[in-house]
């Protein structure tokens, strides 16, 4: 059974940094793209970053672009996203996903696999 786990989710203030992390239990986790979405209380699940395959091509919403870092560790099957200078506005539960075409899609559609959520709150 495929599992994906976030961590490294909690509360900051505005300014301040978090580090998420996705631990993905795929065997074929180089093989996929990985993506982080977020979920607002009363809105949509919305795109936030995605990395390819290989790690070499990266894509980011236009709202956390310059502030946020995406990366993954294909020998640890793990993906990362580093938070810097956050807003309130960020404040949301944040999903983990794979998408096995490898390539740096944005849409939910396109991501077979999902985490739990990890939630992130940034006061201000």
């Amino acid at each position: 059974q495929v599992q994906l786990v976030e961590s490294g989710g909690g509360l900051v203030q505005a300014g301040g940094s978090l580090s998420l992390s996705c631990v993905a239990s795929l065997r074929t986790f180089r093989r996929n793209a990985m993506g982080w979405f977020r979920q607002a209380p009363g809105k949509e699940r919305e795109f936030v970053a995605a990395i390819n395959s290989g790690g070499g091509t990266t894509r980011y919403a236009d709202s956390v672009k310059g502030r946020f870092t995406i990366s993954r560790d294909n020998a640890k099957n793990t993906q990362y996203l580093q938070m810097n200078s956050l807003k309130p506005e960020d404040t949301a539960v944040y999903f983990c996903a794979a998408s096995p075409g490898g390539f740096t899609v944005t849409q939910r559609h396109e991501y077979y696999y999902w985490g739990q959520g990890t939630q992130v709150t940034v006061s201000s």
